[in-house]
């Protein structure tokens, strides 16, 4: 994917994917098989998941970004936690011609956001090869997650990192 503004007929600002790779993937069912036997027992009793996502990047040379989106998913049912899956979804970005704030943006929220949908289809594929139903971790508004960290930074407020 490349993507290219022109003004007076030259290039000035370049962004490329070059490349979409999974660094990290892992999966546990530390309760497996009672947890299984659990579940069938007492069907009302509703699991509950919770996601831990974060993400960085690493200057690679002038223009290229490496940029890793984590994705962590922690399901229990009850006080016993059913399984944690994890993955590191990666990609290598180049840049060009971006001020340091746009390439901040674009690290923030547009990265992300490309490398999100691997991630959730890993992430799936995970936990229903793990014997567990099926999971489809809902779309992620990175943009929005951006802008609101960047509005608490310029408050002075505390935030939650999206960087790992």
């Amino acid at each position: 994917m490349a993507e290219h503004i022109e003004a007076n007929g030259e290039d000035e600002l370049q962004l490329v994917l070059q490349k979409v790779y999974m660094k990290d993937a892992s999966f546990e069912a530390p309760n497996a098989p009672g947890i299984f036997q659990q579940m069938g027992q007492n069907p009302e009793q509703q699991p509950q998941v919770q996601l831990d996502m974060g993400h960085k990047a690493s200057k690679l040379d002038e223009q290229t970004r490496e940029v890793v989106l984590t994705l962590t998913l922690t399901c229990t049912i009850g006080d016993q936690t059913a399984y944690l899956a994890e993955v590191q979804q990666a990609g290598i970005f180049s840049m060009a011609g971006f001020s340091a704030e746009d390439e901040d943006t674009l690290i923030g929220s547009y990265c992300p956001n490309v490398l999100f949908p691997f991630a959730r289809h890993i992430l799936s594929a995970m936990i229903q090869d793990g014997g567990f139903p099926p999971f489809l971790l809902q779309p992620i508004n990175f943009e929005a997650l951006y802008a609101e960290q960047k509005r608490r930074v310029a408050e002075g407020e505390p935030t939650p990192t999206l960087n790992s």
